[in-house]
């Protein structure tokens, strides 16, 4: 099947699909199948990280399209792991992810958390220049990096980040940081765009979802790219990965953003970055 999913344009010229399909917590033995249905559907970038334990089937379910269709339509990201911060052992585990994707380069490659008690991902980091340098990698990253965090990487070595994946969505907006990136030019990726499912419920999306025939998770997710935030929503079933994909033939209007930017409660379901690692 043709993608129809428009790119963004990351700062180092690379080109990414403004949504993906992400494989958190998906079992080993079902990532293959499930990559393949979200490629059937049109999905092109799939995100994994050597944490999840399911690098192989994103690989395999890769190989598999990769017999009809193009190596430049797919989009990879794989992410190093806490235990593996430094500059050898970052090296290594990028070795292992790619042994396990079965792919001669990955098109972005992330440090998964900072770990600021580690005080080490400056020596990852220099090893995703290294990997960039070398070929190996296209483009390199950072996850759940705060602005802190981002101003000492910029200050103290030689590449600007292209992007941030962070825990994104109506109840968690990062706007101070989503600005940090913008001036910065590092491009904003949600993960858990919809919360882990607990801002599905919420009244005011489900009204702005009732007049609109479309399901919450399409408002929300419709609701990031009109911000231009990518995102990589995670779905087990067929009618939710197509679902999900289906946000470009309709807009949210300027009253019916204003009710999702007022939802903001600065609240994580996930873990802080600061006490990570």
């Amino acid at each position: 099947m043709t993608s129809s999913v428009p790119r963004a344009v990351l700062a180092d010229g690379t080109s990414i699909d403004r949504i993906g399909y992400g494989v958190y917590k998906v079992p080993p033995e079902d990532t293959a199948i499930l990559c393949s249905t979200a490629l059937d559907t049109g999905y092109r970038l799939l995100d994994t990280a050597a944490l999840y334990g399911n690098e192989s089937g994103v690989g395999a379910a890769a190989q598999t399209y990769l017999e009809t269709g193009a190596r430049e339509d797919l989009f990879i990201t794989s992410k190093v792991w806490n235990d593996d911060h430094g500059f050898d052992a970052t090296l290594r585990a990028f070795d292992v992810s790619m042994h396990l994707l079965g792919l001669d380069q990955l098109d972005l490659y992330l440090i998964h958390w900072p770990c600021p008690s580690k005080d080490l991902y400056l020596d990852t980091w220099r090893a995703l220049e290294r990997l960039r340098s070398e070929g190996r990698v296209r483009s390199i990253g950072v996850s759940n990096f705060q602005q802190a965090h981002l101003e000492r990487l910029l200050a103290e070595t030689d590449i600007v980040p292209v992007l941030n994946q962070v825990e994104l969505h109506p109840y968690l907006q990062q706007r101070e940081l989503r600005s940090f990136h913008e001036e910065h030019g590092i491009t904003t990726q949600a993960w858990s765009p919809l919360g882990r499912g607990n801002v599905l419920d919420d009244p005011d999306i489900a009204r702005v979802a009732t007049g609109l025939d479309r399901t919450a998770a399409q408002v929300i997710l419709r609701w990031h790219l009109q911000h231009g935030i990518l995102t990589i929503p995670k779905a087990s079933s067929r009618e939710r990965i197509s679902s999900n994909l289906d946000i470009f033939g309709f807009e949210l209007d300027d009253a019916q953003m204003a009710v999702l930017d007022g939802l903001d409660r600065d609240q994580r379901f996930g873990s802080h970055p600061d006490r990570v690692g």
